[in-house]
């Protein structure tokens, strides 16, 4: 059997309604590991964010982080880093923006947040990771893989405008979640670092399995030979991607579900 590359989002996708991964999942995927197949968890997340659950997996998963800034092999190796221009995540920085709209960084290294929002860490509870308060006039604008303003949808659709009118296709706009506003560098996406990873492994997009929910999956699900939207994806993507194949909910391990019936497990 020829390899394949399965590649799944994790929030909304491949972790249940608890943000844990499920035992049929585990499984799974351990099972297609072990015919040869290729494992890839691209998430939003922060790199160190994601090592739990590949650690959960217990497999030789690449890891595609932060929106596809970072791509790292199974051993940990950094393939590639891409951040945003230094001027340009000075300007998202300094951005006016509403008091209850928080700016939150990734770093190579780690997350920081210009306040306290604990309640943020609820999606956080199963790795561990957590935020460091920094005073917006003391952030560092070097080395940042992605700028993520978190507030109300309508702010961020203001913020969304601002951004957009300032720097053209300078950066790379998405949303993981309706509040959840993402930028990365100009041409950073999960679907540009998919196209890398499927060059460095020599295999074809034919044979690439995808799962997403939301919109910053957009470019991996549209180049993916084998697309799939979740049942509680959001309605957008069926516009986006026609070919893409609806599948399960993913609060009932419907990516592990759909696996074993795809390779017959």
């Amino acid at each position: 059997m020829s390899a394949h590359l399965i590649v799944s989002d994790l929030d909304g996708t491949l972790l249940g309604a608890d943000h844990a991964l499920a035992d049929d999942t585990v499984a799974i995927l351990r099972a297609l590991a072990a015919r040869g197949h290729h494992i890839a968890l691209a998430s939003g997340r922060h790199y160190r964010d994601i090592l739990a659950f590949r650690d959960r997996l217990g497999v030789d998963a690449h890891i595609i982080s932060t929106n596809g800034a970072y791509t790292h092999a199974p051993d940990d190796t950094l393939l590639e880093a891409r951040h945003v221009p230094a001027e340009l995540a000075r300007e998202l920085i300094d951005l006016p923006r509403p008091d209850a709209v928080r700016l939150n960084l990734y770093h190579d290294d780690e997350w920081v947040i210009d306040a306290e929002a604990p309640t943020l860490l609820a999606l956080h509870a199963h790795t561990g990771f957590g935020y460091r308060v920094v005073a917006p006039e003391r952030l560092a604008a070097e080395g940042v893989g992605k700028v993520l303003y978190i507030g109300e949808p309508g702010h961020l659709a203001e913020l969304e405008g601002e951004v957009r009118r300032r720097t053209g296709e300078r950066l790379h706009v998405t949303y993981s979640m309706g509040n959840s506003l993402e930028i990365m560098a100009g041409g950073v996406n999960k679907g540009t670092a998919l196209t890398a990873l499927l060059a460095q492994l020599e295999i074809p997009a034919e044979r690439c399995l995808a799962f997403g929910d939301n919109l910053n999956d957009t470019e991996m699900l549209a180049l993916a030979g084998e697309a799939h939207i979740m049942a509680n994806g959001h309605p957008e993507l069926d516009a986006r991607l026609p070919e893409a194949r609806r599948i399960g909910h993913h609060d009932e391990a419907a990516v592990a579900r759909h696996l074993a019936e795809r390779f017959a497990l």
